[in-house]
């Protein structure tokens, strides 16, 4: 299915500046669908032809939808055009004075522009199920009466609101509670589940034609909304309680001038627990990857104490020990500082080439190693391995390909969805003739076994101007997820 974009390119007209705002009123629009009762369409005119394409669709919490099916991409009908294209070329609202009989179910109808910039970008319709001669109650009522300011600030470019916003699965919606408050922040009508949601919070009293202040609600994100007219939203705890508040100023006119707000609240109160015990666990998580680095990094300093009073060769292979525990080391330590179980693999490989180059490169045989591609985050499982695996082929290059002169080791990755592809090519003396799976050292055997046994990856090396490697390993492994 195209995104919003994709299908403006492709059948509409608009610049990118309107397009931005058609999201921000996509991310913030359930709210008008559901004090609405209504299903919410929006529609932009079409670039060749006469008519209109929908761009997206909104379906209520508070009613049943009256399209269950998808509309995303449908040309209006001809019954629906009338009202849209007048709403469109006269930049105001319109309702059909009668419902609109579409596939024989009576559906009242409303379209409102959305203007970006002084000029109309789309339309918004409001499709409803006829209102029915009865008395309201209280709660439909005020519901009614919010929806009918949102969609005039709608026409008049003041709603949605710029910046972000909470996020989807957090913000609070209708039904979690609301809350409608005059210029002096008193309390004009309060729901049940916003009754019941400040109860939790210890507040007993009654709450309507009061201000929250007055009742002891902290009330700070209504006081912004009503001081500058502006979005706001805050926590209020009292005790283990928790609730979120979302306030959302009434504003009119060419002078913005608030009129009211809406107060959306929600109980957040286990919500905030378990993100509060998931940072602990993070916080234990990276002091745990803190002390298995500086335990690594002992290790290393004591098989480098114990290699300087050894005879050459030993001494060169502990020190080939020291670097693989340091490799080690390092992606531990950039686990200590991140949340999660994720490293920027550039910034590793980028330290582990300098690493390796300090401790190997002879100043009188200057051999250059530089690093391209972006890997981004690695899982620790497959960075840790894949880390030991670069130091060993950058230092076999080092060692083997220059004995008796300088050169440079190119170090390229490359990642798509499924797979990493590390290249370590020199231009140094090549493969030896004789060379063949039996006859590779240690390191190489390292290097094989963590790509093809650990990582089930592929390993392969071939003389090309020089000595190329190519590391082909799958970026995600049972159980792991980028």
């Amino acid at each position: 299915m195209p995104t919003l974009r994709e299908l403006v390119r492709d059948q509409a007209e608009l610049l990118d500046d309107e397009v931005d705002h058609l999201s921000r009123l996509l991310a913030s629009w359930q709210l008008l669908s559901d004090l609405s009762f209504a299903d919410l369409l929006l529609w932009a005119p079409l670039a060749r032809g006469t008519g209109f394409v929908c761009l997206a669709q909104m379906r209520p919490y508070t009613a049943q939808t009256l399209y269950p099916q998808d509309l995303f991409g449908r040309v209006l009908r001809l019954e629906e055009l009338a009202v849209v294209d007048r709403a469109y070329h006269e930049n105001r609202s319109w309702k059909r004075d009668h419902p609109v009989i579409v596939d024989g179910v009576p559906i009242r109808m409303e379209a409102i522009p959305v203007p970006v910039g002084g000029k109309v970008a789309a339309v918004m319709t409001v499709h409803g199920a006829p209102l029915k001669h009865r008395r309201r109650g209280e709660l439909e009522q005020n519901y009614l009466e919010c929806a009918a300011v949102l969609s005039r600030m709608l026409g008049e470019g003041y709603f949605p609101f710029p910046g972000e916003g909470l996020e989807p699965e957090l913000a609070p919606r209708v039904g979690d509670g609301m809350i409608r408050l005059n210029t002096a922040g008193k309390v004009l009508y309060a729901s049940p589940n916003a009754v019941s949601a400040y109860r939790r919070l210890g507040i007993v009293s009654n709450i309507q034609g009061e201000r929250l202040v007055d009742v002891g609600v902290e009330a700070s994100a209504a006081s912004t909304a009503l001081s500058f007219g502006t979005q706001a939203q805050s926590d209020v705890e009292m005790g283990m309680s928790v609730v979120l508040q979302r306030a959302l100023p009434f504003l009119e006119g060419p002078e913005r001038t608030v009129t009211g707000a809406l107060l959306l609240v929600r109980d957040v109160t286990q919500l905030r627990y378990r993100e509060r015990q998931l940072q602990r666990q993070e916080a234990l998580v990276r002091e745990v990857h803190h002390r298995v680095k500086n335990n690594l990094q002992t290790i290393a300093s004591l098989l480098r104490i114990q290699a300087r009073r050894l005879p050459s060769d030993a001494k060169r292979e502990l020190e080939e020990a020291t670097r693989r525990i340091a490799a080690i080391a390092l992606v531990h330590e950039t686990l200590s500082r991140e949340s999660g179980q994720f490293v920027d693999f550039g910034t590793v490989a980028g330290r582990l080439v300098e690493m390796v180059s300090q401790a190997l490169i002879d100043p009188d045989r200057k051999v250059e190693i530089e690093v391209k591609g972006d890997p981004g985050k690695l899982h620790s499982d497959l960075a840790t391995p894949l880390a030991v695996v670069l130091v060993e082929l950058i230092q076999n290059a080092v060692e083997h390909a220059f004995k008796h002169s300088g050169g440079c080791v190119h170090v390229s990755m490359e990642r798509n969805p499924q797979r990493l592809r590390m290249t370590v090519h020199d231009d140094g003396a090549g493969l030896p003739q004789d060379f063949g799976p039996t006859s590779a050292g240690l390191g190489l055997q390292i290097v094989r076994e963590l790509v093809e046994t650990e990582l089930g990856g592929v390993l392969t090396m071939e003389s090309d101007q020089g000595t190329k490697v190519v590391v082909d390993v799958p970026t995600e492994k049972p159980g792991m997820r980028a």
